[in-house]
């Protein structure tokens, strides 16, 4: 077969990828902003059409979460790669504050956030100790969202709370960049793979379907009948302690002064409802708008006065 047949028959199979979602594919694999009708087709339902298509790639909404830390030059390597290729995208960093191969703690933050967003919104997440190992890249959907993401946990909450409808392995490197590393996979195949799905690329391009996420080692609560014990999950940028667990998880428990938290031997009783409900410098427990429960001091640090971090020990009893 000459060269130019097998590019002919490639650009022939990108054209196809991009069928189902109403574009034609130009000779570059790319599709075009023109819709092709039959003669008999009423030309203005054509441009009502493809206006509503050209639309649809210029409100294309891509997330960026990872661990490179605010004002990295890597998520803005990844937004070029984006833009590259959808110059209509609308690139949006989600966080780049989660710690450092901090895996759980992405899986967190995804879990808190991304469903928020429109329905359709394209989600890429980087926290990727394992990059240019074994472990795979995959393409997932959940709650009528779209997910791209190394397969090691860090979608694994999402997974617990809204099932996949779909999952992907990326394997197609025709949707990769050319000549990638094998130590930046966000950049080389999870961007140009996202844009090129904001452009109508059918999911079923990118590899073979897979039946199920890898879990995610998070830890566990365990009840009795009158204690609860837990841990911190997260700090945020005031300092407060985020826990793992949640208003159902003391379903039934007191709220007044009987009820006693415990943490790196501080002692609290009774939960507040909100922030203002105790004077400057008080340390509180309260359920935070994650629904979980947080341990605060009021107007300062909980995490440097308790000396506390994702691991720190919760117990509770009543």
């Amino acid at each position: 077969m000459s060269g130019g047949t097998l590019q002919k028959n490639r650009d022939g199979e990108k054209a196809r990828h991009y069928e189902n979602a109403g574009l034609s594919a130009c000779g570059y694999g790319y599709p075009c902003c023109i819709l092709f009708f039959t003669l008999d087709h009423d030309r203005a339902l054509a441009a009502s059409v493809a206006l509503r298509i050209k639309n649809g790639m210029e409100n294309s909404l891509i997330t960026l979460t990872t661990d490179f830390g605010e004002g990295s030059p890597y998520a803005g390597a990844m937004q070029g790669v984006i833009l590259s290729i959808n110059p209509s995208a609308r690139v949006v960093s989600l966080s780049h504050a989660v710690p450092p191969h901090d895996i759980a703690g992405g899986a967190w933050i995804l879990s808190q956030t991304a469903v928020y967003f429109p329905e359709g919104t394209i989600h890429i997440a980087v926290v990727d100790p394992g990059v240019g190992s074994s472990r795979s890249i995959v393409y997932a959907e959940m709650a009528s969202h779209r997910f791209i993401a190394p397969d090691n946990g860090l979608l694994g909450l999402l997974a617990v709370e809204h099932p996949p409808s779909k999952i992907i392995q990326i394997t197609n490197s025709e949707y990769w960049l050319p000549h990638g590393s094998a130590t930046f996979h966000g950049r080389d195949i999870m961007a140009p793979v996202a844009a090129h799905l904001s452009l109508g690329l059918v999911p079923e391009a990118l590899g073979p379907a897979t039946a199920k996420l890898a879990d995610l080692a998070w830890p566990e609560v365990r009840r009795t009948p009158h204690s609860v014990d837990g841990e911190v999950i997260a700090v945020d940028r005031f300092g407060n302690l985020i826990t793992n667990i949640t208003q159902a998880v003391l379903s039934g428990a007191p709220r007044d002064g009987s009820i006693t938290i415990h943490c790196e031997g501080q002692t609290i009783h009774g939960l507040s409802t909100t922030y203002s409900d105790q004077p400057p410098r008080t340390l509180i427990a309260l359920f935070g708008s994650s629904g979980q429960l947080e341990l605060a001091v009021v107007e300062e640090n909980a995490a440097a006065m308790l000396n506390a971090k994702p691991g720190s020990g919760v117990s509770i009893a009543w």
